[in-house]
């Protein structure tokens, strides 16, 4: 059950983050792919910040879009896209 909400949240997140960055997504795929990794990354991130993930649906997106945009935005330097940040 926990890897359906993963998917769901990741989904989210993608599009979101697909949204909010300006240029070139990743596809459809690779936005759920970078909105998963993202809600790892914002979810170790604010763990680190003291935060613990008590707040539901609503918290779980918008932690995962943290991620996937600190996450896109790493993609971006690595690949060398620097064309357009947010």
């Amino acid at each position: 059950m926990f890897i359906i909400w993963w998917i769901i949240v990741g989904l989210i997140a993608g599009f979101i983050t697909g949204k909010l960055m300006k240029g070139s997504g990743f596809g459809t795929l690779g936005d759920i792919v970078v909105g998963i990794i993202g809600a790892i990354v914002g979810g170790f991130i604010m763990r680190a910040l003291g935060f613990a993930g008590q707040g539901g649906l609503i918290y779980s997106i918008v932690v995962a879009v943290i991620g996937a945009v600190i996450l896109t935005l790493l993609l971006r330097l690595v690949s060398g896209n620097r064309s357009s940040n947010l």
